[in-house]
């Protein structure tokens, strides 16, 4: 089990749109932790690439995230009614909204492409591949992880055979990894608590996932029974993170105050920075993933190159406040300095009580 070969059990979270690259990756498994490549949004022959350029950079194992396609229906006249109201947007920043639309983001082709490159590890997000998918994963010699919400989802992934669960808590940026895209944003676990609860019901290796920023977050999770700590914002601000320029400033702006779970950006729920988009359309979004994410990706994509933040998808978990500048290898081990000094202080507390 490659979790628990790591000289140092920290993550780095596989962030689709561009910002998980190789770069990034190789830094931080080079380093001792485990990077991701993120398979979603881009062809199964780019994810060759990038599977194919990581492993010139580095030796150490390294891990690919898909999306599993989800078969969930979709009320088209909503989405046709969203797409309406967003032409305001999109006159405003002079691009033409993209047709709502149904894909499986290449998943044949890319579990051909996990199988003949043979990962180390390969999770997977929004949903649990079969049972086969899975066993053929394992027969190549990967480690397979299934990313989960809530208990019933962590059964579910046991059962159809992965060898680890990453459990992610509401606190987490980015799109939500809930197996069913019409679950409330609202009805979501914090990260400790569904530590536990999962872990009463499967005993597999887990990986916490949301809101981790710090080192004594990091101890906190591997007390609470973590193997390792899986970090996504802490990362965005690294040199190597292929992150927006203008994502990366608004991390720092204190004109943003807070983070806030969406459907606004892509149909699916997101947590982001809260902007002037997120405020005005987030009532109206309806549950159609990938749908809506078509429909405002070019309209995403001009605000960025407009240098304007206001209608941009800017993914941050609650703690983004704590984010630092600095390479990816650096804050592996000043994340491990911090954990290793909070269990000191735990365990001379400890002592005292005693």
């Amino acid at each position: 089990m490659i979790l628990h070969s790591l000289s140092i059990p920290i993550i780095q979270a596989p962030m689709a749109g561009g910002v998980s690259t190789p770069r990034l990756a190789s830094a931080v498994s080079s380093a001792g932790g485990l990077g991701f490549l993120a398979g979603g949004y881009k062809t199964a022959d780019a994810m060759r690439e990038e599977i194919m350029a990581i492993r010139k950079m580095t030796d150490a194992p390294f891990g690919v995230n898909i999306f599993v396609p989800s078969g969930e229906e979709v009320d088209f006249e909503a989405v046709s009614r969203y797409r309406e109201l967003l032409e305001v947007e999109a006159r405003r920043l002079g691009v033409k909204l993209g047709e709502p639309k149904a894909d499986d983001d290449d998943w044949n082709a890319k579990i051909e492409v996990l199988l003949e490159q043979r990962v180390p590890v390969v999770s997977f997000t929004f949903g649990c591949p079969s049972p086969e998918i899975i066993a053929e994963l394992k027969d190549c010699g990967s480690c397979v992880v299934v990313t989960v919400t809530t208990p019933q989802e962590a059964i579910m992934a046991k059962q159809a055979g992965a060898d680890a669960l990453c459990v992610q808590g509401h606190e987490a940026g980015g799109h939500r990894a809930t197996f069913h895209n019409h679950t409330s944003a609202h009805e979501d676990l914090s990260l400790l608590v569904l530590l536990r609860l999962v872990s009463e019901v499967v005993d597999l290796p887990l990986i916490a996932a949301g809101g981790i920023m710090h080192g004594r977050d990091v101890a906190a999770v591997l007390t609470a029974g973590a193997s390792a700590a899986q970090l996504g914002t802490a990362f965005l601000r690294c040199p190597e993170s292929g992150a927006h320029p203008v994502h990366k400033a608004a991390l720092i702006d204190p004109s943003f105050k807070s983070t806030a779970v969406t459907r606004a950006f892509t149909g699916r729920p997101a947590r982001g920075l809260v902007n002037r988009f997120l405020n005005e359309y987030d009532a109206v979004a309806p549950a159609a993933y990938p749908h809506v994410h078509h429909i405002t990706k070019d309209l995403r994509k001009a605000s960025g190159e407009s240098g304007d933040p206001s209608s941009m998808s800017l993914w941050a978990g609650q703690g983004y406040q704590l984010s630092k500048e600095m390479p990816a290898a650096e804050l592996v081990h000043l994340l491990m300095e911090q954990a290793r000094q909070a269990l000191e202080d735990v365990t001379r507390k400890l002592r005292v009580q005693i």
